[in-house]
């Protein structure tokens, strides 16, 4: 919210300062279009992801009001309180939605065939298994992995970076640290971890949105020895990889 905000804020001062050096410019039609849809565009592409539905007259007309200087139905820090009151009446319903989908989500993958749930609520499904070592909650382990939203949306992949990862398992989120200890080396699982063991109802920037439910395919390749000097590093507070 506070990026979209800013945004706007942007724009308006991008108007109010350069509102005439763009019109003397852009005198040709063609090229007044040109910067007129692509001022648009920019702007749209953020105020889509409110999930806010707009009246485009009264947008128009309170558009050309600020870029003209006209005697505006609000002062702007008014208008700043209803934008700001309309964000946060979207964010919970698009939340409460988010919510109800998962739940549906998970109550349903919970029962396909081949599909475990822990104590937790962690969800998971065997793809290969052998009898390698397993790892501690405190190891380094070295994998493969991508991750997905329930959509299918790939939103981080070491085989396409062609890389596997190495990290800490006290380093993650609660779903990757359970879900890490019950694999053995050599094996390939697939974890379904429900938002209350990832990222909340905060999600994770504009990757994860709130109560998501994330699906991460992973191979243990390797559990390595952590230096003296790594093991006093994870004893200080940090963030968490995942």
């Amino acid at each position: 919210m506070k990026k979209i905000i800013a945004a706007l804020c942007l724009f308006a001062a991008a108007f109010s300062l350069y509102g005439k050096p763009i019109a003397e410019e852009a005198d040709r039609p063609d090229e007044k279009q040109n910067v007129s849809y692509a001022f648009g565009l920019v702007l749209g592409s953020d105020l889509r992801q409110t999930g806010l539905e707009f009246d485009y007259d009264a947008f128009t007309e309170g558009f050309r009001t600020s870029v003209e200087g006209q005697e505006p139905r609000y002062t702007f820090d008014e208008a700043v309180q209803v934008v700001q009151a309309a964000f946060q009446a979207s964010m919970a319903r698009q939340a409460e939605e988010n919510r109800a989908r998962e739940a549906k989500y998970l109550t349903e993958n919970g029962k396909r065939d081949g599909v475990s749930t822990t104590a937790s609520g962690l969800q998971y499904e065997v793809i290969s298994a052998g009898e390698g070592e397993k790892p501690s909650e405190m190891a380094l382990v070295r994998v493969n992995y991508e991750g997905t939203l329930t959509d299918g949306t790939v939103f981080d992949s070491t085989w396409e970076r062609n890389e596997s990862a190495e990290f800490p398992l006290d380093r993650v989120i609660p779903g990757w640290q359970e879900g890490i200890q019950l694999m053995g080396v050599g094996d390939s699982y697939i974890f379904y971890i429900p938002s209350s063991l990832a990222y909340g109802e905060q999600g994770a920037g504009d990757v994860i949105p709130p109560f998501s439910t994330l699906i991460f395919k992973v191979e243990l390749l390797e559990i390595l020895e952590i230096p003296v000097q790594v093991q006093q590093e994870q004893g200080e507070e940090g963030e968490s990889i995942f």
